[in-house]
């Protein structure tokens, strides 16, 4: 019985699973979904549960940390500052419930891609602003967050997540 390739994996003619090479590409994604995920959910929490976070002034305070930036003039885009500088607290819930809203959304692999371009999105405005002083620029952390956004947006979450179970159930009505 002949073996036939296909872009270089290994398909089983006898209608198999194929070898661990095909699972592993199956699942490759699942990791940093997870991660991705995890944190956002986190670093949403985090920020609603903060006692100084969601603050206008004070130690720690997204009104604060606006202002310095603005004050340091070291952005890509300082319009931006200008506009979260008119509502700082409402500024920091939006952040934070869009980074739990994305968070959720990975973890769980609804509207994945959907989700994944939020989590590009609010990586993207992170780097433009806090990050965008850090020298080199690989030191600061939102630009890997937003390369990481990127094959999730490509691919979405085909496996372990409800969009796929919504896919099946529509396959079979």
């Amino acid at each position: 019985m002949a073996h036939t390739m296909r872009t270089g994996t290994y398909t089983d003619p006898g209608g198999g699973r194929g070898d661990w090479r095909d699972t592993a590409s199956r699942y490759a994604l699942l990791p940093l979904r997870i991660f991705l995920g995890v944190t956002f959910v986190y670093a949403g929490l985090d920020k609603l549960t903060s006692s100084t976070f969601l603050k206008d002034a004070g130690n720690e305070s997204i009104g604060d940390q606006i202002r310095f930036l603005q004050q340091s003039g070291d952005v890509a885009i300082p319009k931006m500052l200008d506009l979260a500088a008119n509502s700082p607290v409402g500024f920091g819930y939006a952040i934070a419930f869009g980074e739990l809203a994305v968070g959720i959304g990975t973890l769980i692999g609804l509207f994945a891609r959907i989700a994944a371009l939020g989590g590009a999105l609010l990586s993207l405005s992170l780097w433009f602003t806090m990050s965008w002083s850090a020298t080199p620029y690989y030191m600061g952390n939102d630009l890997p967050y937003l390369m990481a956004w990127l094959p999730l947006i490509l691919a979405g979450a085909s496996y372990w997540s409800v969009d796929a179970w919504l896919r099946q159930r529509r396959r079979g009505m």
